[in-house]
């Protein structure tokens, strides 16, 4: 998408629609997509991912993190932000870098007046499936489907970026008409 088509789709956006800001967290690479919803239609706004190079230290990659987070914050103005629940990893040294960038992703959030709702990944492809079972191939399916996209979004963690902030829409959708 180009930048001056998404801004125009932005702007539109803007006027009528809840946009949310979903987030699958990680170190080396963290998916974001920007997601607008008008009535039940959803279109999306940003999709993509922000990357840190391995050989750079932790303390700098975190940093890039915080302020790639922020300057999407800054251009799309969600309304909402959701990301994917810790799980417990196997490796705990895994676990704890993941939990460092989701740390940083919310104190991102946080600074720019946005709170943040949590999903397990069972909730995420439950919303995005209907199968809390998916796998990541049928949730990246489903996720062009409900986007009305020619492809899966590019990487995977942008691709489950756009399936946390699709069920948050849903989500929130529903337990407001509740």
């Amino acid at each position: 998408m180009s930048d001056r088509s998404s801004l125009a789709s932005f702007s539109q956006a803007m006027q009528s629609s809840r946009i949310a800001l979903g987030i699958d967290p990680g170190t080396a690479i963290v998916g974001y997509a920007v997601i607008a919803a008008h009535g039940d239609r959803l279109e999306l706004l940003a999709c993509d991912a922000i990357t840190t190079p391995a050989h750079m230290p932790l303390a700098q990659r975190l940093q890039l993190i915080y302020e790639g987070l922020t300057k999407i914050i800054a251009l799309y103005h969600p309304q909402e932000a959701a990301m994917e629940e810790l799980f417990f990893a196997k490796n705990a040294r895994t676990a704890m870098t993941v939990g460092h960038a989701r740390g940083v992703a919310m104190l991102a959030l946080a600074n720019s007046g946005l709170s943040v709702s949590e999903y397990t990944p069972k909730q995420v492809k439950q919303a995005v499936t209907g199968y809390g079972g998916a796998d990541k191939e049928q949730v990246g399916e489903m996720v062009r489907i409900l986007l009305k996209l020619t492809a899966v979004p590019k990487p995977d963690d942008a691709a489950d970026a756009a399936a946390i902030a699709i069920c948050h829409l849903h989500t929130a959708t529903y337990s407001h008409r509740l």
